[in-house]
C-alpha cells in the first residue's frame, strides 16, 4: 500500500543516503527524530530542509505511521531549528511539498524552512 499515491519508499533518495552519510550536507541540527540542513539551491537568506530519520514518503506516510513520539519529536526539532537560526522575531515560513502538484521532488518527506527576509505571499495570484 502506498499514501498519497507517491509510491513506496525509495532507499536511494538523496535524504536516505543523507542520512546514511553517503551524501555530505551542512548540518545545522540533529537528533534521535529528525536531521536538518541548508538547502543545496536556497530560496530565501535561510532555507534549511528538515527530515526525519525514518522512511516516510510524505505528510500522510509519516502520520499515518510514524508515532506519538517521532511525530511530536520531528515538529519539536523544526521549531527548536527556527529558535536557534533567530528566526522567531521576523517570522519564517514553513513548507511541505507533497506530490506531482505540489512539485515534490524527493520522495521523503520533509519540512522547508525559510526566512530571513520578507516572504511575499504564499501562492502567486493567477
Amino acid at each position: 500500500m502506498t499514501v498519497s499515491g507517491l509510491g513506496p519508499y525509495d532507499n536511494g533518495n538523496i535524504f536516505a543516503r543523507i542520512l546514511r552519510h553517503e551524501i555530505q550536507a551542512t548540518l545545522v541540527f540533529e537528533n534521535e527524530h529528525a536531521v536538518a540542513f541548508n538547502d543545496i539551491s536556497p530560496q530565501a537568506p535561510t532555507h534549511i530542509l528538515v527530515i526525519p530519520r525514518g522512511a516516510y514518503v510524505s505528510f500522510a506516510d509519516f502520520a499515518a505511521r510514524a508515532g506519538d513520539a517521532e511525530i511530536s519529536g520531528f515538529f519539536r526539532a523544526v521549531s527548536t531549528v527556527a529558535t536557534q537560526l533567530g528566526l522567531d522575531a521576523s517570522g519564517y515560513r514553513l513548507l511541505s511539498n507533497i506530490g506531482d502538484h505540489a512539485g515534490q521532488e524527493v520522495p521523503h518527506f520533509h519540512v522547508h524552512l525559510f526566512g530571513g527576509k520578507p516572504l511575499g505571499r504564499m501562492l502567486a495570484s493567477s
